[in-house]
């Protein structure tokens, strides 16, 4: 790099066009082989070893180029599609993603890495990073459309999940019958939009989450919290780095914890952008559903819940329970909930640090409805911010989806991973489809 942007602008987009004609040369081989090819493998290292040089270099301005100077704001896929327009080669382009999407995951080259680069570089600058959170903290358009028939009837239906406000209470409620509440890509999109609506909602005071009654026959008649990430999906190749991972922590997780962006035309406006938040766990919290309830102002669970992370078990880094978990309990108990994947119940000692009520399955409504009384206080909002000052400072926040970015993005293309994800869709299926997807 020379540090002059357009000469290494040129020179970078060049490398990378060589690296693309030297991949097509490989495509000849059978395409699901192609990851495994240590001559693909090559051409990958050296493009990104490009793309990181580029980008220490010239990330922000980069950036005010996408974003016209700072005066767009642009969600993750959104930034990602528009530098691939600008800079070819940079992060793949849609139809790379889409020929990708045809394989399981341990099929694929791996090209959502390139995005972990990019958004590794514009979340570690202060300027850009910060005008990024904005971006992925602005009510989804989705959200917004669905905004007047909300109000109007304090009901929408969005599938994986319902909102529905009750006496000032927004209850978010997850029903992905498919497996027992299992995020992927289309849970985690309606979660948002769910999440949008009570902040947006002037007549919702206080948030609630819970998981649906199941209809599976081992908790058939039974709510469940949540079963964490669909690891079926991951292998099968339906979870994205952009639409679940980066999504999840910077959309609806984050919105629970610092609300909405404020309103441009009035920034003064901020109490009404944020709400607490209570968490009802009912039978199980794994993985995710753990993630979840550190951003909950208040955790009720039934007395035989039980919590876990399974991190290394799954192969990959828990969301931001990294950064949060340690504040709920010691931290040799954090790491041995993250490195030992140690069930948590809520009637134990650890437990009493993660849940702020425990009771019996049959008083958990009103356990449920009595926290949310108590949080609907006008003084708890400027309270709740001030706490997160002292707490997770929203620049310590951004450093850490910095590091995130670039970590995970790697994880679910690493070879421990794949191991994993095939031993477990053998222990369910019995046989693995190499090539596309089953």
């Amino acid at each position: 790099m020379t540090g002059r942007y357009q000469s290494d602008f040129a020179a970078t987009r060049r490398f990378l066009d060589v690296g693309e004609q030297m991949l097509g040369t490989l495509s000849t081989t059978q395409r699901h082989s192609r990851p495994q090819d240590p001559r693909a493998r090559a051409v990958h290292q050296a493009c990104r070893t490009a793309r990181l040089a580029f980008l220490a270099v010239h990330a922000d301005q980069l950036y005010a180029e996408l974003t016209d100077g700072r005066r767009r704001h642009l969600r993750v896929d959104v930034l990602c599609t528009a530098a691939g327009e600008l800079m070819p080669g940079l992060v793949p382009t849609a139809e790379q993603l889409a020929e990708e999407g045809r394989y399981q995951q341990p099929r694929k080259e791996g090209r959502e890495i390139d995005q972990g680069l990019l958004l590794w570089s514009v979340l570690r600058s202060p300027g850009s990073g910060a005008h990024l959170m904005e971006a992925m903290a602005r009510p989804t358009p989705r959200a917004s459309t669905l905004l007047p028939a909300f109000r109007a009837d304090g009901f929408v239906d969005l599938g994986e999940v319902t909102v529905e406000r009750r006496a000032g209470v927004g209850h978010v409620t997850v029903q992905n019958q498919r497996c027992l509440n299992a995020e992927d890509d289309a849970v985690v999109e309606a979660l948002e939009t769910a999440v949008d609506l009570v902040l947006l909602d002037d007549d919702v005071r206080v948030g609630v989450l819970r998981g649906g009654v199941m209809r599976h026959p081992r908790y058939a008649g039974r709510r469940v919290f949540s079963a964490g990430i669909n690891l079926t999906e991951l292998y099968r190749g339906g979870i994205t780095f952009l639409g679940f991972l980066m999504r999840r922590e910077m959309g609806y997780i984050a919105k629970m914890v610092r609300g909405l962006a404020p309103d441009p035309d009035d920034p003064t406006r901020r109490p009404a952008a944020e709400k607490p938040w209570v968490g009802a766990v009912d039978t199980f919290a794994i993985g995710g559903g753990l993630q979840i309830l550190l951003a909950a102002d208040h955790v009720v669970a039934e007395k035989d819940a039980y919590f876990s992370l399974p991190a290394l078990r799954e192969g990959l880094v828990p969301g931001v329970a990294n950064l949060r978990l340690p504040r709920l309990v010691p931290s040799r108990r954090a790491r041995k909930a993250i490195f030992s994947d140690h069930t948590i119940r809520a009637g134990d000692t650890d437990g009493a640090l993660l849940c702020d009520a425990v009771v019996d399955a049959d008083e958990m409504a009103e356990a449920v409805a009595s926290a949310a009384a108590r949080l609907a206080d006008p003084a708890v909002v400027p309270n709740r911010r001030m706490l997160r000052l002292a707490e997770e400072p929203e620049d310590r926040f951004r450093q850490y989806l910095a590091e995130y970015a670039l970590e995970q993005s790697r994880r679910i293309y690493s070879e421990d991973l794949f191991a994993k994800l095939e031993q477990t869709w053998l222990a369910r299926f019995g046989s693995i489809v190499a090539g596309t997807k089953p």
